[in-house]
């Protein structure tokens, strides 16, 4: 049996990511090309009607919302392209250590490691709030009282896939699982 366990942490290359970034530019475009359209007179696109539309007000607004949604489109895009929030959570019983790796945005933390030693560990904790923003998570909980996030932002886990994943992670390292209640 392996002593070491690693779990990937997807990052911002998610369906729905990819589907926000290009909703969001289409729609956009086309809300810049009627604002362009009515400063010019000319329709550009014969799909898009826009003989009654004036620059001023209507024109010019949707030019803005337009612009603004290309630029909210554009840093959707860069976030996947450099799938910002990606990484690992590698677990060395060999080496009694946890590595916890995270890509940033460019600079001089573009790339976040954090190093523990197993032994400073108390437990692994589960939180689990439901309601309108549902919270699904798992914690390292230091000795010191830190607690360290393992679980990705976005889509929350099936609550059977999060004990369970849990469990394995604190039976890997031997140490308990605080949060889930036993019936």
């Amino acid at each position: 049996m392996s002593n070491t366990r690693v779990d990937k942490i997807l990052g911002s290359r998610r369906f729905s990511n990819y589907w926000w970034a290009s909703t969001i530019l289409i729609g956009s475009l086309g809300f810049l090309i009627v604002g362009i359209s009515s400063y010019f007179k000319y329709t550009f696109i014969s799909l898009i009607k826009n003989e009654n539309i004036l620059f001023l007000p209507q024109g010019i607004i949707m030019t803005f919302y337009g612009t603004i949604g290309i630029l909210i489109s554009l840093f959707l895009w860069y976030t996947i392209i450099l799938n910002i929030g990606s990484g690992y959570n590698e677990f060395n019983n060999d080496k009694g250590t946890i590595t916890i790796f995270r890509l940033g945005f460019p600079g001089k933390n573009r790339i976040l490691r954090l190093n523990y030693k197993i032994s400073e560990i108390s437990c692994i904790k589960l939180v689990i709030e439901e309601g309108f923003s549902t919270k699904r998570e798992i914690y390292l909980k230091m000795k010191d009282k830190r607690e360290i996030p393992l679980t990705k932002v976005g889509q929350p886990l099936a609550l059977s896939e999060i004990e369970e994943k849990a469990i394995n992670i604190a039976t890997f390292l031997g140490v308990n699982v605080e949060g889930i209640e036993k019936i």
